[in-house]
């Protein structure tokens, strides 16, 4: 198993190279550690996987219902939620079946709602029915007054946005895939059949590329000649509110969706949270993940007539994602023959439900497209996302709020593809992630962190 995050990078060159480890990318690498004779590497900028807008989402697990008909997106939202549920079974990934209500709250609302149970028919979701005020209310007797009726969608989902990158991508290290961390690319070039990358830590190279870094995709894609789309940032600020919100919503609340996305949502989350958000703020600035205090007042307006009460509970937290908006209404998966390079960009929200049919999509392409003959396939082994508690540490709570142990924590710290950093350890273990937001633990976990720098890694 190979991670690094500093030092140059290898000189031997890779059969494949993947740029950026989001979802996206992690799930393309899992897919390409199916194909053993590959060498291949996964090449992230910043100090860990997930870090761009896979980790700042609004969780959910789409059917593909409202796509685009047609459109690649709808396809592969509805290949990926088949293959992603299927997936999390196996490696024990939170997954809560909720359902969702696409609540109509004028009349204009209530006529969209049979186009869109048309629309989903037409993307071969089938089980989507409309509903008046009475049943509405019924299903969600905390709903604010003035609904007038719902499109029921029984089969959306809520999932761990941050579990299922990291067990793409251990799966992927520990089936041999190169992953180097702190490595933005500068630099692209080719030398006879060879792409050569160069990063922040030197220069790699590799006969077959995958650009999949996220919101900078355009960029790489125009350092490789291409001008395809314009990734513009859209910011989605979320609020997320204390477990005792929780008994407030049984379903995804979701407004009927407009053409900058599918709107301010009310949705519980699979460890007992419940989010509020996303706006959708088409911003010039790639970093721009900063909260605004507009954003979470328009925010706050919003919930408090979609759930009244909710704005009588606690905030946890609040955050911000950016998604990779482009001037197309679908994913911009594009293969260049005779160049050895697949594009992957305009992945938006439905990227975590879509990505390994994405990543299946892409190797595909690569294959037909660009030439790669990637060998035999073999099955991968599980990687179970959690391991199962032994010994005396996993007794000892760090973090009373989340209920996470000393062991937990530890386990986070000596996995293949370890935190750097207080917030990576959040994500893996949800220490600091809860109620406090670390006033009692934070010291106790920065002291293991710390401490996990010193020691052996753990077997």
């Amino acid at each position: 198993m190979t991670v690094t995050a500093e030092g140059p990078l290898p000189t031997e060159p890779y059969d494949v190279a993947i740029v950026g480890a989001g979802v996206v990318g992690c799930a393309i690498a899992r897919e390409l550690a199916r194909r053993p004779r590959l060498k291949v590497a996964l090449v992230e900028a910043q100090d860990d996987i997930g870090q761009g807008t896979s980790k700042a989402n609004t969780a959910i697990l789409h059917t593909g219902f409202d796509a685009v008909p047609g459109s690649l997106e709808a396809r592969l939202v509805r290949e990926g939620a088949a293959l992603l549920a299927a997936y999390a079974a196996e490696s024990g990934i939170p997954v809560e079946p909720v359902g969702a209500l696409l609540v109509a709250w004028d009349e204009e609302q209530l006529a969209a709602l049979p186009r869109l149970a048309e629309k989903a028919e037409r993307n071969e979701y089938r089980d989507a029915r409309l509903i008046g005020a009475a049943e509405l209310y019924r299903l969600e007797p905390h709903l604010g007054p003035g609904a007038l009726g719902a499109l029921h969608v029984p089969g959306e989902s809520v999932v761990c946005p941050w579990t299922t990158p990291l067990a793409y991508a251990t799966q992927a290290v520990r089936h041999g895939v190169d992953l180097h961390l702190e490595a933005p690319v500068r630099q692209v070039g080719r030398q006879g059949d060879t792409h050569v990358i160069g990063t922040a830590r030197g220069v790699l190279r590799a006969r077959f590329l995958v650009n999949a870094a996220g919101l900078h995709a355009d960029a790489l894609d125009r350092l490789l000649g291409h001008d395809d789309f314009t990734v513009v940032p859209r910011r989605g600020q979320l609020i997320v509110f204390d477990t005792f919100a929780r008994d407030l919503v049984h379903h995804i609340l979701l407004p009927v969706p407009t053409a900058l996305g599918k709107g301010v949502l009310v949705a519980p989350t699979v460890y007992g949270n419940v989010l509020l958000g996303p706006t959708a703020e088409d911003l010039d600035d790639k970093r721009a993940t900063h909260s605004t205090a507009d954003g979470l007042a328009g925010l706050r307006a919003q919930g408090g007539r979609i759930l009244p009460g909710l704005l009588d509970e606690e905030v946890t937290a609040v955050y911000a994602g950016l998604r990779a908006a482009t001037e197309h209404d679908d994913y911009r998966i594009t293969a260049h023959p005779g160049e050895a390079c697949v594009t992957v960009g305009g992945i938006r929200s439905t990227g975590l439900t879509a990505s390994l049919a994405i990543a299946a999509h892409v190797v595909g392409l690569l294959e037909t497209e660009t030439g790669l003959d990637p060998g035999p396939v073999r099955e991968l082994r599980p990687v179970p996302v959690h391991r199962r508690p032994t010994g005396p540490e996993y007794g000892i709570l760090v973090c009373h709020c989340e209920g996470v142990s000393r062991g937990e924590i530890w386990d986070a710290l000596a996995h293949p593809i370890p935190p750097r950093t207080l917030d990576g350890l959040r994500r893996r273990t949800r220490a600091r992630a809860g109620r406090c937001q670390g006033f009692h633990c934070g010291a106790a976990v920065r002291a293991l962190l710390e401490e996990a720098r010193k020691r052996p890694a753990r077997k």
